[in-house]
């Protein structure tokens, strides 16, 4: 995966037990070590507690409907990976600390995000968990906001992915999920926190990041490329979406489509599949 593979594959190291025989469940008073602690895991928020920070739930600006794990990719997938760039450029390489109580993540000091949590991964069994499935956590509705509007939203579309509680998983497919998730309720970025038995993939809504937020003409040429080679989709209509997000003015000449915005232009080719041959700008 790339350069999401080096954002998030920290190696983080488990103290007791997080895992149970089911997939990756998130125990009370789990601790983590080696700067990749879950502090006080007993997840006791009051009812509406931090209702000010909770992670951005709204739907799609565009209000259509995405009926396939594909179409949401598409969708979402480049505008989502471009934010990542800007959240790495905020938490650089610093280690990663988890507080349920407070519902947030850090990555040092001044660095405190709110967190809406989507599930776990387990390592050893290779499962993934919803965690509006995972009753063992004692996590708060409240924080487990997005994962049920997911489920909602798979029940409703007949997306497996998002209405089966668990399934068997790849390390990997965390991204798609993190990617759709992080897309659809305007999040800033997603991280995946691997605490060693497992991972918890969240997404994180900040203004610190936001802030970060860049229309680097030449970021286009280097995130496009990398989403589409990872996930699989109809390139014409992926990069339109992006494009769109990133406020470029949008012509389609032929097998082209040329954007432009602020003076700068940026011309993709396709074949006849819509499979992406040349981009440039």
């Amino acid at each position: 995966m790339g350069f999401l593979n080096k954002l998030f594959g920290k190696g983080t190291k488990t103290g007791q037990g997080t895992e149970s025989e089911q997939g990756a469940n998130v125990e009370q008073d789990t601790k983590v070590e080696q700067g990749a602690k879950v502090d006080q895991v007993t997840t006791g928020a009051e009812p509406g507690a931090k209702v000010g920070q909770v992670t951005s739930t709204k739907e799609p600006e565009d209000n259509l409907i995405y009926r396939t794990e594909q179409e949401l990719i598409e969708r979402f997938g480049g505008i989502a990976f471009d934010k990542q760039y800007d959240f790495a450029t905020v938490i650089g390489n610093n280690n990663w600390n988890i507080d349920m109580t407070k519902e947030e993540i850090s990555f040092g000091p001044n660095l405190d995000f709110p967190i809406q949590v989507l599930g776990t991964f387990s390592h050893s069994s290779e499962t993934w968990l919803w965690a509006w499935a995972n009753t063992k956590s004692g996590l708060s509705e409240h924080i487990t906001q997005q994962a049920l509007q997911l489920k909602k939203y798979g029940e409703e579309q007949e997306i497996d992915l998002f209405s089966n509680s668990s399934f068997d998983f790849s390390k990997d497919e965390l991204h798609r999920i993190g990617l759709i998730a992080s897309g659809m309720f305007d999040a800033s970025a997603y991280y995946i926190a691997d605490y060693g038995q497992g991972a918890m993939l969240v997404t994180i809504k900040s203004d610190l990041v936001d802030r970060q937020r860049q229309d680097d003409h030449l970021r286009i040429l280097s995130v496009f490329p990398q989403v589409i080679s990872q996930f699989e989709m109809n390139h014409k209509i992926a990069l339109q979406w992006y494009l769109d997000e990133k406020g470029y003015k949008i012509s389609e000449q032929g097998a082209q489509l040329i954007a432009t915005k602020g003076g700068e232009t940026i011309t993709a080719e396709f074949d006849e599949l819509s499979r992406l041959t040349n981009l440039k700008g």
